[in-house]
């Protein structure tokens, strides 16, 4: 697999980026992973890198997008918090990976089981974790088909709010951030959720209202 370089990523389209990233994925499911000299590709990208995507996702441990989306060195910006929730360095981020380094598209990536949904659906108070679980309430809120055991023993209800959390965090970056807002209407890139099944490694990408891509 070849290291990219500025040229091939300027040739990469939303939509090609959107389809490089379900092919590693089904690669990842199937276990055949692309024979990659990781060496070689840390020497190519030494004096700069030109990643194609950038991925928000949860800190677990289970979710390392180069590996579920199987990408080398070089290939996408990796962001991780947990929950994946949205913040101002983290739109910082954003802006500099799609409007500086060029990527063509954002992945807000939720995955089952979520350790920090649950805590949230528990209304869990953790120290500096009271903060970041606060951000998720609103998808907490917002799911009103459970009526009861609204709370982390329900798994149904952990991946519904799961669900409307990646899609809070899509729109709070096209709300939050203009740069990222007008790159997409432009379609210069694109937005898009998902979520990962941390048993059988796939990544269901969900539609949204802001870009064409499926």
């Amino acid at each position: 697999m070849k290291t990219l370089t500025k040229e091939t990523q300027e040739a990469i389209t939303p939509t090609l980026a959107l389809e490089l990233l379900k092919k590693g994925n089904d690669r990842f499911v199937k276990n055949l992973k692309i024979n990659r000299n990781l060496l070689q590709q840390a020497s190519e990208t030494s004096d700069g890198q030109h990643p194609f995507a950038v991925i928000l996702s949860c800190i677990d441990s289970r979710t390392s997008a180069e590996l579920i989306f199987d990408q080398g060195l070089g290939d996408i910006f990796s962001v991780r918090i947990a929950g994946n929730i949205v913040n101002e360095d983290i739109l910082g981020s954003m802006e500099f990976g799609c409007k500086v380094a060029g990527s063509k598209i954002i992945v807000v990536l939720g995955h089952s089981k979520c350790g920090a949904v649950k805590g949230a659906c528990d209304h869990v108070e953790l120290g500096h974790l009271t903060g970041l679980l606060s951000k998720i309430t609103p998808a907490v809120d917002e799911e009103v088909d459970t009526k009861e055991n609204r709370n982390s023993s329900n798994a149904d209800f952990v991946e519904n709010v799961a669900a409307l959390n990646v899609n809070h965090s899509v729109q709070s970056i096209m709300e939050r951030s203009p740069i990222i807002k007008e790159l997409v209407e432009n379609g210069q890139i694109g937005i898009m959720g998902g979520m990962h099944d941390i048993t059988t490694g796939e990544v269901i990408f969900y539609p949204n209202q802001y870009n064409d891509l499926d």
